[in-house]
């Protein structure tokens, strides 16, 4: 009766996703499997023959990177021109890694080169690689050895991730913001007030003296004896004026050593001057930048600091702009008025998922991941479902709106999509692993385990210490790289329980990219070495 009720693959499904959020939940000492939970059952539900549907599993895993993608695509590729390649140098690495480790533990334990592969991509929780190590060698021995790898591989990040900063004692947000690495927050924009005394400036426009270019320093407001005025592009500065700067540091010093003295702020409130916090909330505005608004030339309003995150930044022209920044602008109050309807919304939306827009990002996502890539010598990989919707949710991401298409959702509803498909993909890649995984194990030894242990326990340590050590990150960005690295789904998600940053998202899309295709090439390549 209850296994024929079991083969309805919906209740199955729901049946799973219920006792293995039970499991998750269970908490030791403060420490709980989390989503792994539904691995975990999922794996138990597969060893008794029964199977969810593979279109569940990559439908999961498609909707969970899909959010990842979008998740990180503001900042992925402003920080891959300046030290985000970094990311990808310790995907790269932990990949070398364990696969100098597979070639030592297959000639301890004597393993065939298929096997070792498999294990490998296991280890890695590396589907593509598995599919490229099958190519390479033509043998099912390397699915055997994915089997025994995955479950291990998986559980091991996930405990890595939960223990590491309760071990370390370490606090999570004071160690991203005093970390001195070459991925670190923004300088926060200070305020300086600055008389002017450099004849050469007097009886010119602010548009004349071109005071962008001391690293984006904005003039907010020119007080001239007892008068408060606007700072417009057309602006006349007169020797005497005092200007109210907004920037960071160095640049500030460098226009007060260029324009006059620092002075003692008297930042009088008269004609009608206000200062004012405005939040971003309107879809119009969502991935705009300052330049395409123009709110000192159409509006007469400067932009002074921009808080993203529980972060302040410096006002940037580029800046695009996501939902719920918060705009520090300086004019009068009319003129503050006219602004603040632009960026507020028309109605109270809950919820801001445009199904158009997320179809047509995984549709295209998914159709790019099925393009065959023909390496010379090594065959033809593909990203799959995986990499082909993280790498256009990442640009489409980077843009926030790109016609019709909208990318900029709260960050409750992206939540939403990342845990629901996190936990499908988990299902079906549970009872796919739960096959037949004892059977193997008693046909070749506790070796078989124990191999595929070391396998995915030297990339992880070696890993982390790479980039905390070697490069200097915060905990979290070297966790989030880590995840990237191991091409760790379920890693990632661990880690966004830990918490409620981006920053983990941007290291892992930054380092998976990597990872997946070395991965491929590399389980293709060691093919001569086993």
């Amino acid at each position: 009766m209850v296994s024929s009720l079991l083969e309805d693959q919906l209740l199955l499904l729901f049946i799973i996703l219920f006792i293995g959020s039970i499991v998750g939940k269970a908490s030791i000492k403060g420490l709980s499997l989390g989503s792994s939970g539904v691995l975990l059952v999922a794996m138990v539900f597969g060893h008794f023959g029964f199977q969810i549907s593979s279109t569940v599993q990559q439908l999961g895993l498609s909707l969970f990177i899909v959010a990842v993608g979008l998740q990180a695509g503001p900042r992925f590729f402003r920080m891959m021109r300046s030290s985000g390649i970094i990311f990808g140098i310790i995907g790269l690495l932990i990949v070398l890694i364990a696969a100098i480790v597979t070639v030592i533990v297959a000639k301890l334990f004597h393993f065939s080169p298929a096997l070792s592969i498999g294990l490998m991509t296991g280890a890695l929780t590396s589907t593509p690689g598995l599919a490229a190590a099958l190519q390479a060698t033509n043998d099912p021995l390397a699915s055997v050895g994915y089997g025994i790898a995955y479950p291990f591989g998986v559980i091991a990040v996930v405990l890595f991730v939960q223990l590491l900063p309760r071990v370390l004692k370490v606090d999570l947000e004071k160690d991203l913001k005093e970390s001195t690495g070459p991925v670190r927050n923004e300088e926060s924009p200070e305020l300086m007030t600055i008389e002017v005394t450099n004849p050469a400036v007097n009886k010119r426009t602010l548009d004349e003296l071109k005071f962008h270019r001391y690293n984006s320093v904005v003039i907010s407001r020119v007080i001239r004896g007892n008068r408060n005025i606007i700072a417009l592009n057309d602006t006349v500065i007169l020797k005497g004026d005092c200007l109210v700067a907004v920037g960071l540091r160095e640049g500030l010093e460098q226009l007060c050593r260029d324009v006059g003295v620092k002075v003692e702020a008297n930042l009088v409130n008269s004609d009608h001057v206000e200062l004012r916090k405005v939040v971003v909330a309107s879809e119009e505005m969502i991935g705009k930048t300052l330049k395409d608004i123009g709110l000192r030339k159409n509006h007469g309003v400067t932009v002074t600091r921009i808080e993203r995150g529980g972060f302040e930044f410096n006002q940037n022209r580029k800046w695009r702009l996501e939902r719920g920044d918060v705009l520090t602008l300086v004019s009068s109050e009319d003129r503050l008025d006219e602004v603040e309807t632009l960026f507020s919304r028309n109605h109270l939306t809950v919820t801001n998922v445009h199904l158009l827009s997320l179809s047509f990002i995984l549709m295209i996502g998914i159709l790019f991941g099925m393009i065959p890539i023909h390496l010379p010598g090594l065959g033809t990989i593909t990203f799959g479902v995986a990499g082909g919707p993280l790498f256009m949710a990442l640009i489409i991401g980077h843009f926030g709106k790109v016609g019709p298409i909208q990318a900029r959702y709260y960050q409750p509803s992206t939540r939403v999509i990342q845990d629901i498909g996190l936990v499908l993909f988990l299902a079906g890649a549970g009872t796919t692993a739960g096959q037949g995984i004892v059977d193997v194990v008693k046909a070749e030894g506790l070796g078989l385990v124990f191999g595929g242990t070391l396998i995915t326990m030297a990339p992880i340590f070696a890993g982390y210490f790479i980039a905390k050590k070697w490069f200097k990150l915060s905990v979290l960005h070297s966790l989030g790289a880590l995840c990237g690295g191991m091409t760790s789904t379920p890693g990632l998600g661990s880690v966004n329980q830990l918490i409620h940053s981006e920053e983990p998202a941007i290291a892992y899309a930054a380092a998976y990219p990597f990872a997946l295709i070395f991965v491929a090439i590399t389980s293709q390549l060691l093919i001569f070495f086993l």
